[in-house]
């Protein structure tokens, strides 16, 4: 059953933002893509991520967000944090529940700590609150592999890093297909998104959180570095941590309790 399903863009200074919305529940929650997202929008994906997050339909209005459209040179997570925060004022969204899922995890890092009433409760999936020297060398490799348009290349190795390989057994035969489509027209926006990730760093600011927090990661992530989850549950007061041994930077994808476990942290003491 679909519950209440919304595709849109709203105004955003000279540019816009998409998004997607379904649920029949009041509470929004609020969910933030990754680094995917300077690939592909999630315009036009409204049912494929309504059947991948249709576990939280019934008990909140989901919104999950793109970046705005039109980027500028060093477009930072903090920024986006701040775009983000004015579009949820426009939605007339005072605050929600927010997941951030690795550079969505930046930026909500950012939204928590510099507008701390917009967000109520807080989950950060496969992220980190600063660089690593694993972050560094991968986020460069993709910069290479998207400037010298091998787009075949960065997908495939984008997927080689974030998966397990009983994960990866079962991707690697559609290879030829994954790899021939959602080629953009120009990496010019994935560039600037992949630059964001190499400066974040909401470390210090990551202390003064205080809406309750659930961090989750995988103790093999290849893509952000091990122990980057354990760095921002400490770092965040009374936060909870969840890692999942053997699994890496698609934990949230390959772990079957993943979104059962952040719905019932969302739902804790609602009910």
């Amino acid at each position: 059953m679909f519950f209440k399903i919304e595709e849109n863009s709203l105004a955003l200074g000279n540019t816009s933002m998409d998004y997607v919305a379904f649920g029949q529940g009041q509470q929004p929650f609020v969910i933030l893509p990754g680094l995917s997202d300077g690939l592909k929008t999630v315009k036009g994906q409204v049912v494929p991520l309504y059947l991948y997050y249709r576990q939280f339909a019934r008990d909140f209005r989901v919104y999950i967000f793109s970046r705005k459209n039109n980027l500028t040179k060093n477009y930072s997570t903090r920024d986006m944090a701040q775009d983000q925060h004015t579009a949820l004022e426009k939605l007339g969204i005072k605050s929600a529940y927010v997941m951030g899922i690795s550079q969505g995890g930046m930026v909500a890092q950012h939204l928590a700590i510099e507008f701390p009433n917009s967000v109520e409760k807080l989950v950060i999936g496969v992220s980190l609150a600063r660089q690593t020297d694993t972050i560094r060398r991968v986020i460069k490799s993709w910069i290479g592999l998207a400037e010298a348009g091998s787009y075949q290349e960065l997908v495939i190795d984008t997927m080689e890093k974030t998966f397990t390989p009983q994960q990866l057994r079962k991707y690697r035969p559609f290879y030829p297909i994954i790899s021939r489509l959602g080629k953009p027209a120009s990496f010019e926006r994935f560039l600037i998104q992949a630059s964001a990730c190499l400066n974040h760093d909401a470390y210090q600011g990551l202390k003064t959180i205080r809406c309750p927090t659930l961090v989750m990661g995988g103790d093999c992530d290849r893509v952000v570095g091990q122990g980057t989850s354990q760095e921002i549950a400490t770092r965040i007061p009374h936060s909870q941590l969840i890692v999942y041994p053997g699994l890496g930077h698609g934990a949230y994808e390959e772990a079957p309790d993943f979104n059962q476990r952040v719905n019932d942290f969302l739902l804790s003491g609602q009910r």
